[in-house]
């Protein structure tokens, strides 16, 4: 199922920033067209950071959370935070995760800024960690990155994909963006990891309860709420009528509407060809924001080459229950002392071309 998120970014202050818009719509009169009014309102900015920043909108973050904060209050310049009451606690305690994402909007924040002549320096972490994550400096005269010419058709696609192999061609050319893994051996190995790690996020009461409590059912819920996981379309519109889709079903272990998201994630994990992975020699936040800047490069090119990508955190998850999975996906995927930092299935999406867009969110702080 694809993701249906609403994008805009709240600048601290006051003043906002929508995403960059494209063709591509939701089906049926199920669609949210509040949430996805943005899309028809954005990329129409004089200010070139601004112009920029309705692309970075679009950037991949864990659960939708969408955490960016923005201050334009000094001329050339982006000031950017991490809303920390954005924070997943359960399934990413140490914030691992929402730094990668926070990479991964930088990136992308960057790669827009080619487009209109413009180079961005970054910052990182100029007064530590309980400051902003990166003060970015836009500067005229650079040529544009060839892979903005595939942000706009980039997906995280959570749908099982054909059962076609990767060709040996196509993943030697994503060699130099991220580790791929063809060998049929280790993906059955890593197909079986990842379940088994999925199923002890679903079992875990704490863990998946944040997961529960931020899903948008349906039309109503996604136009309310541009962050969090959408569950859209005409498909949980219907299940949504008759009881079975639900927060309180999914809950329930022992309820259809539990065991039917159970089959359909095992059945999308199973449809699983190959895997990529980012890994770092440590884990400082500089390292995690080197892998979201690393992954967003890697998704951009995988869409180039017409493959789908999906990110998979649950065995890199760093709670309890998770260690012995964790400890598996680093002795299966990484050097010794290297850390994990993505994995994602990888494989030719059923709907690459037809797939909706989604609402998104974001502050914006002065400017």
């Amino acid at each position: 199922m694809q993701s249906s998120r609403r994008k805009f970014l709240t600048i601290l202050g006051g003043g906002t920033v929508l995403a960059a818009i494209s063709a591509g719509t939701f089906l049926s009169t199920r669609t949210p067209h509040q949430a996805l009014a943005p899309w028809d309102m954005a990329g129409n900015y004089t200010d070139v950071r601004k112009w920029a920043l309705s692309y970075a909108l679009l950037a991949p973050n864990p659960h939708n959370r969408q955490p960016w904060q923005v201050d334009l209050s000094i001329a050339d310049q982006v000031t950017i935070y991490r809303d920390k009451s954005k924070d997943l606690p359960h399934t990413d305690p140490f914030e691992r995760q929402l730094t990668i994402g926070m990479g991964c909007f930088l990136e992308l924040l960057s790669i827009a800024a080619t487009k209109a002549n413009h180079k961005v320096s970054f910052d990182l972490f100029p007064e530590g960690e309980d400051g902003p994550i990166a003060i970015a400096t836009f500067s005229k005269g650079t040529t544009v990155d060839p892979l903005f010419a595939h942000v706009m058709d980039r997906r995280s696609c959570k749908e099982p994909f054909l059962d076609k192999a990767v060709p040996v061609a196509l993943a030697q050319q994503l060699s130099g963006y991220g580790n791929v893994i063809t060998d049929a051996d280790k993906v059955a190995t890593i197909k079986k990891l990842s379940w088994n790690a999925w199923m002890v996020e679903a079992e875990t009461p704490r863990t998946w309860k944040e997961s529960i409590d931020l899903m948008r059912i349906g039309k109503a819920e996604i136009n309310a709420n541009p962050d969090g996981i959408d569950l859209g379309g005409p498909l949980m519109a219907t299940l949504k009528l008759v009881g079975i889709m639900s927060r309180e079903s999914q809950l329930d272990k022992e309820s259809s509407g539990y065991k039917e998201g159970v089959k359909m994630y095992q059945n999308m994990l199973n449809a699983t060809p190959a895997y990529c992975t980012i890994t770092s020699p440590s884990s400082s936040r500089e390292d995690q924001i080197a892998a979201g800047r690393k992954w967003i490069r890697l998704n951009l090119m995988t869409t180039a080459l017409g493959l789908s990508l999906h990110p998979i955190s649950q065995a890199l998850q760093e709670y309890p229950e998770m260690a012995e999975h964790y400890t598996q996906a680093h002795q299966l995927l990484a050097e010794p002392g290297h850390t994990v930092q993505m994995l994602g299935r990888l494989g030719f999406g059923p709907t690459i071309a037809r797939t909706p867009r989604w609402p998104l969110e974001a502050k914006i702080i002065n400017g």
